[in-house]
């Protein structure tokens, strides 16, 4: 990476924001964590901004929210504001019902399904970086983050279920085979600002590109905790493709934790 640079993270008080913010401070960049109404960011020079803003969980039930987080706002900052470089964070979940997960693959949308309204906002997001004719923008599709301090609220499963295990039993409300791909969010950390500073490409899949099935997790969280588990009857199967990580792997020669080594670092 080159040296010291700076950067404004927007939507620094969340999960990777804060770890990122703390992160780039490490490696001795310049950082500035706005509050999310601060008018600062439309006047001064924000340096190489790293776009985390956004809502998971409760995306059903706050969807002016959800579009106010993943388009509006980024639709003022890439008119408006000052800086050298955009990287804004999306999800590999926009490849849900696509044929491939290639980044440049053709994507699969269903607006009268309300599960669609966070891929349809983040793709509406990742549009407005396309078009906005301003240089150095680029798009981060992140996968299943995963680490230490998750907060199981946010609706991350294996929050969930890691809580669960601690005090003592398991219910699992979906198919143990079903799998999804999960990175530690300290490779996330590390990749994030080479995707910044150095990327060719406008879209990078941020991803492990290994299929983790929840047997898998309840067989790790079993052994580690001694909880007994449960799964619920008929519980749906989910199915999600391999998300391809060979641009990353290509271009930044990076690889990411395999799952054993993920579920270390989660605890």
């Amino acid at each position: 990476m080159t040296g010291a640079a700076d950067f404004t993270v927007l939507g620094g008080s969340g999960y990777i924001g804060s770890r990122l913010v703390a992160h780039l401070r490490s490696l001795g960049h310049s950082v500035w964590a706005p509050l999310r109404a601060d008018p600062k960011v439309f006047t001064r020079p924000l340096g190489h901004v790293i776009y985390c803003v956004g809502l998971t969980a409760d995306f059903r039930t706050r969807p002016f929210d959800t579009v106010e987080a993943h388009v509006s706002l980024l639709a003022d900052v890439l008119h408006r504001s000052r800086f050298s470089s955009l990287l804004y964070l999306s999800s590999t979940r926009v490849y849900m019902g696509a044929a491939s997960t290639q980044e440049d693959a053709p994507l699969f949308v269903q607006p009268s399904d309300a599960s669609y309204l966070y891929n349809l906002s983040k793709l509406t997001g990742e549009s407005l970086c396309h078009a906005s004719g301003r240089p150095a923008v680029r798009v981060a599709r992140l996968s299943n983050v995963v680490g230490p301090g998750m907060d199981a609220e946010s609706g991350n499963m294996v929050a969930d279920l890691l809580q669960q295990a601690r005090q003592g039993r398991v219910v699992l409300h979906s198919n143990p085979n079903s799998a999804k791909d999960y990175i530690h969010v300290s490779d996330v950390l590390d990749w994030l600002p080479r995707i910044a500073l150095q990327g060719s490409h406008s879209v990078y899949n941020v991803a492990s590109g290994h299929q983790t099935t929840h047997a898998q997790w309840l067989e790790w969280l079993q052994q580690r905790t001694g909880c007994v588990v449960d799964v619920s009857s008929h519980a749906p199967h989910h199915s999600f493709s391999p998300i391809n990580v060979s641009r990353m792997q290509d271009e930044f020669n990076v690889v990411a934790r395999c799952p054993p080594d993920i579920i270390q670092g989660v605890f």
